[in-house]
């Protein structure tokens, strides 16, 4: 009996020891899953988002998975749609619009680009290769967002003060006045991040219209790009929370060309990747859940 016991209590630690061991070497990058919390493969929610004509990826910034995950939807889109993909993003502002262009037709240099752009600092990490991926392809890119200086002077001065500006200014924002709603629950969130910005003296209000003249800047450049390629599919880079909830970008480009259809991606950190957390249920068509404690690339 004893001879027994030993051997079983042997067997069930070897046999513990051994799970332990191959759930150690396949540790999980990411799992994505539908609004509804199903797990889906990456090739389902490819399959799902290229019928759509616009794909919001809303990323989080500092995330080497998310980057790596918009390159690989870059690639997969343009598989199925070639020359008519078009690609977008907020890292761009719309004033520079002709340099990307011109860096992307091969006239200006790399060191001209990268010198004159403005661009972010973990450019060369994330977004360098979407850029060289639509020079070598040919494919169209827009730089969606409002140049930053005037996006300042709306969370200094509200969105008023954009109506002293030039025309020439204006070229580079969202059609004024914008449709803007205040939203007391994103003024109470400016409330509480102003301070752990160092802004603790601005104005919450100022701060939300801020968020909102990006987002319709965003949305209307959107816009625009299907006026010029009527027959194309844009996949847009953007921080989550300008699309999440079908909300921010999307809610502007629904008055701006409400026959588009959209498809959102969203990407959310959690300690457990076996299921989608509560709150994460329905933000986004598709929600790629990354491990919490994944590095960051700054």
């Amino acid at each position: 009996m004893k001879t027994i016991t030993k051997h079983f209590f042997t067997l069930f630690f070897t046999t513990a020891l051994t799970l332990s061991v191959l759930s150690a070497e396949n540790p999980q990058a990411y799992t994505i899953f539908n609004s509804q919390g199903e797990k889906v493969s990456f090739a389902e929610m490819i399959d799902a988002v290229s019928t759509k004509n616009v794909v919001f990826f809303g990323e989080i910034h500092n995330c080497p998975i998310c980057h790596w995950l918009e390159a690989e939807t870059t690639k997969q889109l343009y598989t199925r749609h070639g020359e008519k993909l078009l690609l977008g993003a907020e890292m761009f502002e719309a004033d520079n619009q002709l340099i990307l262009t011109e860096y992307l037709k091969g006239t200006i240099s790399k060191n001209s680009f990268e010198s004159e752009m403005r661009l972010w600092n973990n450019y060369s990490t994330d977004y360098a290769k979407l850029i060289e991926f639509a020079k070598e392809n040919g494919v169209p890119f827009y730089a969606t967002n409002i140049p930053r200086r005037y996006a300042q002077v709306v969370a200094l001065k509200g969105l008023t003060a954009l109506d002293t500006l030039t025309n020439e200014a204006k070229r580079y924002i969202a059609p004024l006045p914008i449709p803007y709603i205040a939203d007391s629950v994103i003024t109470a969130m400016f409330e509480t991040m102003t301070p752990q910005m160092g802004h603790s003296t601005r104005n919450p209000e100022f701060m939300s219209q801020a968020q909102s003249i990006k987002d319709a800047t965003m949305a209307w450049n959107i816009s625009q790009a299907f006026v010029e390629n009527p027959d194309s599919y844009l996949l847009h880079f953007n921080g989550s929370f300008h699309s999440d909830n079908n909300d921010g970008i999307i809610s502007f480009l629904n008055n701006y060309n409400s026959r588009l259809n959209v498809a959102t991606i969203s990407c959310c950190r959690q300690k457990d990747l076996s299921q989608l957390e509560e709150g994460n249920f329905g933000k986004a068509d598709f929600i790629i859940c990354i491990p919490h404690d994944m590095v960051n690339s700054y």
